[in-house]
């Protein structure tokens, strides 16, 4: 069955003038890929993977180019213009996506970037972006101590209920929402509602930033809080390198230390001071370091 905004792997069938024709289904018979996207290895019977979305005139066709989010996804785009129907999304495609100005929780701008949620029009089967994100963000309901979530229905092993599970300390795609007075909210694994901290925030985010985030704690309303830092012993180890790093670069001497206020900590290192003492206590058992009144310097060797 044909996918309509997403990826298919499909087989070619004849060469013409206008592209290549592959093989679709009872519903869409055969779809063109428009010549522009064939290339000389393509060879009548191979299967290739294209995306097959609606051309101009809504028929389906096929493009060997990468939309910025298929449909199921959440993203940030820019608006290239607008009409007098809505707003008309550069997604990377030939055609834009629409916007229709019910699907607006404001009336979009051309230039400005918004987070929309791609999906197929129920009625009428078109491709179109909505603004209200909130409608396809879903429930979580915390399992039992509230330390792990449903992350994908494909793994092989350390299943429950048919899907593997994330814990605390585990990464986890994050796109930036929305400003709020604690923070950030993100969208989690393309399918949750997550918190970005104010007070863990060691860099400068914006709405429509996407990155890596770790997993701090599901709460009781099914909501995440997350942490851009990895946490426990693996933050420890790795900011503990990043601190090594630094003495070899400095002469093997840094003046900041335990006493030194967690803001100072934090516009070095990116890091809380928690991190910092964590990291400097695990160098000083290795007997890396010196610990020192005015700092910590690297031991001679």
């Amino acid at each position: 069955m044909i996918e309509l905004g997403n990826y298919n792997t499909l087989r070619i069938l004849r060469h013409t003038d206008p592209g290549i024709y592959l093989e679709g289904d009872d519903t869409t018979g055969d779809i063109l890929l428009p010549k522009r996207y064939v290339t000389p290895q393509m060879k009548d019977g191979d299967e290739i993977q294209v995306f097959v979305y609606l051309d101009q005139e809504e028929r389906i066709i096929a493009t060997t180019e990468t939309p910025l989010a298929k449909v199921g996804e959440f993203a940030c785009l820019e608006v290239a213009w607008t009409n007098q129907y809505g707003a008309f999304l550069n997604w990377g495609l030939m055609k834009d996506l629409f916007c229709p100005f019910r699907e607006q929780k404001q009336r979009m701008q051309r230039g400005k970037r918004y987070i929309v949620y791609i999906k197929e029009d129920e009625a009428s089967h078109r491709l179109m972006a909505t603004a209200k994100v909130e409608k396809y963000i879903a429930p979580l309901l915390p399992s039992e101590g509230g330390t792990t979530i449903p992350k994908s229905n494909e793994a092989p092993s350390g299943t429950v209920g048919g899907a593997r599970w994330l814990k605390h300390g585990d990464a986890v795609d994050c796109l930036v929402w929305q400003k709020t007075d604690l923070g950030f909210k993100a969208i989690v694994n393309n399918k949750y509602q997550g918190q970005l901290y104010d007070n863990q925030l060691f860099q400068p985010l914006h709405s429509g930033d996407r990155l890596t985030a770790y997993i701090d704690h599901v709460r009781q309303d099914g909501k995440i809080d997350l942490t851009l830092q990895p946490t426990g012993r693996r933050q420890t180890l790795d900011f503990a390198e990043v601190l090594l790093r630094y003495l070899y670069e400095n002469d093997g001497r840094c003046n900041l230390g335990d006493s030194s206020p967690a803001e100072l900590i934090a516009d070095r290192f990116q890091v809380s001071k928690k991190t910092f003492k964590r990291a400097v206590g695990d160098l000083y058992r290795r007997r890396l370091i010196v610990i020192e009144e005015d700092g910590i310097r690297l031991v001679e060797k």
